[in-house]
């Protein structure tokens, strides 16, 4: 029996689950046209039940993003996606690029082609030839490849950086240095009646941020986004804000001046300005007293707060006024973290080493510092003949400099075979995806380690499994 292939006839769908005894629900059209995509086994005539059966994995989680959202609903025909629900307009490309068939070879030298082996050997020879190695991503990873960099690492006496030390890095020094209120966002979800995005824009960086912890109702807010009042606090209009209850526009530039205000008007200090950071002051005054007389307030701040000479003291300035507020109310602040698994990244290397990215392991024992051992500037100083990239996807955000000097070493990428970052690599593994075709860990923006089911079958190898074949040749 042939497989259906019209999009405009999709009784046949039907008439094959009746016919071989399926359990079959309702389908799109768009899924229908998936199924007529996939291909065909060698013998299409003879083919079995097995090889149109759709099976649906439920609550499957997805670490595209940050929110690592863990209630999607995925289809799978002949090891193949053909249907992803709900939609998201950051997990759509993902997944739609796992509809085709994933090249077959492990890994390539210089762009050739070669078997597994060939590949361990030659990275084990350049690691092995290497006086100042680096690994720098780990943020498209599991906690199984961070712990095996960690090891390889430790070995070889390398530095590890994250993508965090190009994002949210600064923010984790004004942690340092101020400490942090903070919650789950199921927490956040189930108490909060007042939500604060600052220098951020979640529906099109976290399509499912609100939907899931905003506009859900709570045990304490049984009405959901009816229940909750929503301010947004940008330099410019976003999606978020046209959603938002209050928007405040403040000048690019003055968030410290503008959160500094904030914290002096909190503790009743006369401000004889009229307008600071381009809001005026009244405005100012009633969020402060917006954000006293709130029963549960979360203040959700993006990376743009972190892109200046000194982004570190402006989420000082905001997690202190968090501090300040918990005499008033109960009021906590998370990161909007971008790449899926960067605050697993962060969390393995604070539990292996004592510090959460930017670690050099050259004496034999941990050191930590953001401006002498993350990758950009290390990169850019000429300091690493080495480089092993776990995920390449924030290499762009490097400095001109550093690219330059990066095309100069040589090069070990591990990245899945759809991941094209236009990066040179001298040996590249192709590595079976974590959440796709390897259970595994990621943790959420909110450090909640979420499991990660495999759905598909690869004989790829893992980030773990190249990393600590590697280690048993040096």
């Amino acid at each position: 029996m042939k497989q259906p292939n019209s999009v405009d006839h999709p009784g046949s769908v039907w008439l094959l689950a009746e016919v071989y005894g399926w359990r079959c629900e309702p389908v799109s059209k768009r899924k229908i046209q998936m199924l007529n995509d996939v291909p065909q086994t060698k013998d299409s005539g003879s083919a079995s039940e097995d090889d149109f059966a759709v099976q649906v994995y439920s609550d499957i989680a997805c670490n595209r993003c940050g929110c690592v959202c863990d209630d999607l609903s995925i289809s799978v025909a002949q090891d193949r996606i053909v249907e992803f629900q709900p939609d998201c307009s950051v997990a759509n490309p993902w997944f739609e690029s796992l509809r085709t068939a994933l090249p077959s070879s492990p890994a390539d030298i210089n762009g050739r082609d070669v078997d597994l082996e060939e590949a361990l050997d030659e990275a084990a020879r350049m690691i092995r030839k290497a006086r100042a190695p680096l690994f720098f991503g780990l943020s498209r990873s599991s906690t199984d490849g961070q712990r095996a960099v960690c090891e390889l690492a430790d070995r070889i006496g390398a530095t590890i950086d994250t993508t965090a030390s190009i994002g949210h890095g600064p923010s984790i020094v004004a942690f340092q240095n101020a400490g942090e209120s903070t919650s789950t966002l199921g927490e956040v979800r189930h108490r909060s009646d007042l939500v604060i995005y600052w220098a951020c824009d979640p529906l099109t960086s976290h399509p499912r941020h609100m939907e899931r912890f905003v506009e859900a109702a709570g045990f304490s807010i049984p009405n959901g986004r009816k229940d909750r009042h929503v301010v947004v606090v940008d330099s410019e209009a976003t999606a978020t804000s046209a959603k938002a209850d209050t928007f405040l526009r403040i000048q690019k530039g003055s968030d410290f001046e503008v959160l500094w205000t904030l914290r002096a008007l909190l503790k009743g200090i006369d401000i004889y300005e009229s307008t600071v950071g381009g809001v005026d002051v009244d405005s100012l005054r009633q969020l402060v007293q917006r954000m006293k007389a709130s029963h549960y307030g979360a203040v959700f701040f993006g990376v743009t707060l972190t892109e200046s000479l000194t982004g570190n003291t402006n989420v000082e300035a905001l997690l202190r006024l968090v501090t300040d507020l918990n005499m008033f109310t109960r009021f906590v602040a998370r990161r909007m973290r971008v790449p899926g698994d960067v605050t697993g990244a962060d969390s393995v290397l604070c539990w292996q080493t004592g510090y959460p990215f930017s670690v050099n392991l050259s004496r034999g024992f941990p050191r930590f510092n953001p401006v002498e051992y993350s990758a950009g500037p290390m990169l850019e100083r000429g300091e690493t003949d080495c480089v092993i990239l776990v995920g390449a996807e924030r290499v762009d955000r490097f400095s001109e400099a550093a690219r330059s000097n990066l095309r100069r070493i040589p090069v070990i990428l591990l990245d899945p075979p759809n991941a094209n970052w236009n990066v040179r690599a001298d040996v590249r593994f192709n590595t079976a995806i974590y959440g796709i075709h390897r259970r595994a860990t990621a943790y959420r923006m909110d450090e909640v380690p979420v499991p990660l089911r495999q759905i598909l079958n690869s004989s790829l190898p893992s980030d773990d499994e190249v990393l600590r074949a590697i280690l048993k040749r040096l």
